[in-house]
């Protein structure tokens, strides 16, 4: 069917068994940042808790593919632009794939075993780079092999979203002990839960609640990571069948072709630098030969094979152009013609930007049995070695909250977040707003912290160096 020899059918079916090894170690290591609350809270027994947990995840999959969009999972193709990278030797592709899967469960299971909560969304961005970097060592081309603009836009969201939730959690504190000072449930809510006995049932409420939240919106977010781990695998290796959205009409796309091509004619040039005279020419170049391929064509089926990979890299040249001149101050263009332009590339990024359904369900079922699995030591970090008194009601409602609201807005921005650094650096923030700095155990603040720093660059030496040997054997 897929036109391909036995052994790199071999060969793709094992890196698809590991993407989904990737999501499942990605479950049962990020459990404990949704089910620790309830748990040491006595709000649900454990088994339950990690069920419904588990479930929730699945369903922010499901939810996040069909109604919220793919940008998470867009976000991670397009940090490693293979359309650059990949050639006609499908083990070049495979060499790059199996690297940076490898290198993302090793250090997952590794940070797991010892208990250490770590972000997989770091792993993953560090195995992608990694492979990325080590690429430009063979082409001599480092902006070819990145896409340093989109690696810059995650780094931010991964570090500013631990310090949000740091914060955040602080100020929720403040404001619930504030407002309940003077109710006759306030101080309860501030103490340690008693033993083996669960809380008022509103108290136990919020805090179930709370915790499905940071199921669902952490199955929307690290659910999507998976699908673009997918897709990576399926664009790199089956381009003729996945470089393109087989469902979508072209004759959505006229309009939009036709369009662009009168908005980049249009451009007055006299301003601009030879560099972005050059670029627009090549964008004009490039948008022919697109125009010339897809004009006519009724469906993406109808496009021959060998030519839908050429479609996906012409689309996606086009959009990186523009939006290196639309961002030129320089350049003469109406609001008009920007707004429109905007419109019809967005357009045009619906061919690229999909996902079939069995891979949804392959990443929802991963996530969702992963989360049931595994969970016992990242839940006893967060819950008891973060500070040094046990976790109270407050405490888990507040870090719990802040990192369902991060999570959710980062998702609707199409940003990956670290489910892990904001829900732990939350629980610091909680147990700082009762008694300080003091309240927290620096062993386990520090075994987090050094994770934090020496993912991205182990996680990037490891997964390059492996890409380098898979490129010299293959």
């Amino acid at each position: 069917m897929f036109d391909l020899e036995l052994s790199h059918t071999i060969l793709l079916i094992i890196c698809l068994i590991i993407a989904c090894g990737f999501e499942f170690v990605n479950g049962f290591h990020d459990t404990a940042n949704a089910v620790a609350t309830v748990i040491y809270t006595h709000s649900l027994k454990p088994w339950v808790a990690v069920i419904w947990s588990g479930f929730m995840n699945s369903l922010g999959v499901f939810f996040s593919a069909l109604f919220g969009g793919m940008a998470v999972a867009m976000s991670i193709v397009n940090l490693l632009p293979v359309e650059t990278l990949i050639d006609q030797n499908i083990a070049h592709s495979l060499s790059m794939l199996a690297a940076l899967l490898i290198s993302a469960i090793i250090w997952n299971l590794l940070t797991w075993y010892f208990g250490i909560p770590c972000s997989s969304s770091h792993t993953l961005v560090g195995s992608i780079l990694g492979v990325g970097i080590a690429y430009s060592f063979l082409s001599a081309s480092a902006e070819a092999a990145v896409n340093w603009g989109k690696a810059a836009e995650i780094g931010l969201s991964l570090l500013m979203s631990p310090l949000f939730g740091f914060s955040m959690t602080i100020f929720l504190m403040f404001l619930l002990r504030t407002l309940t000072k003077k109710k006759p449930y306030g101080s309860e809510l501030f103490k340690e839960p008693k033993r083996n006995k669960p809380p008022r049932m509103w108290v136990r409420g919020i805090l179930i609640l709370t915790c499905t939240s940071v199921s669902f919106f952490h199955g929307q977010n690290d659910g999507q990571k998976g699908v673009g781990l997918i897709m990576l695998i399926l664009i790199g290796i089956l381009p003729g069948f996945y470089a393109l959205n087989n469902d979508y009409s072209l004759k959505n796309a006229d309009k939009s072709i036709a369009t662009i091509e009168k908005v980049i004619y249009s451009i007055d040039t006299i301003n601009l630098s030879f560099t972005d005279k050059n670029t627009l020419r090549k964008t004009r170049q490039i948008h022919a030969s697109l125009a010339s391929t897809i004009t006519n064509v009724p469906t993406v089926k109808a496009l021959p094979r060998e030519k839908r990979f050429e479609v996906r890299r012409d689309i996606l040249l086009i959009e990186k152009n523009l939006n290196r001149l639309l961002n030129n101050p320089d350049i003469r263009i109406s609001e008009k013609d920007r707004t429109s332009l905007e419109s019809d590339i967005k357009e045009m990024r619906s061919i690229t930007d999909y996902s079939p359904v069995w891979v949804i369900v392959l990443i929802s079922l991963s996530l969702g049995l992963g989360t049931m699995i595994g969970w016992k030591r990242i839940v006893k970090t967060i819950g008891e070695k973060i500070g040094k008194e046990h976790l109270t009601y407050a405490q888990g409602a507040s870090a719990e909250f802040v990192a369902a609201s991060t999570i959710g807005l980062s998702s609707a921005f199409g940003l990956p977040v670290s489910t892990t650094h904001v829900l732990s650096s939350g629980i610091a923030g909680s147990m700082v707003a009762s008694k300080g700095v003091k309240n927290l155990q620096p062993t386990t603040v520090r075994n987090i912290l050094v994770a934090w720093f020496l993912t991205l660059p182990i996680v990037m030496i490891m997964s390059g160096a492996l890409f380098l040997i898979f490129r010299a054997i293959f």
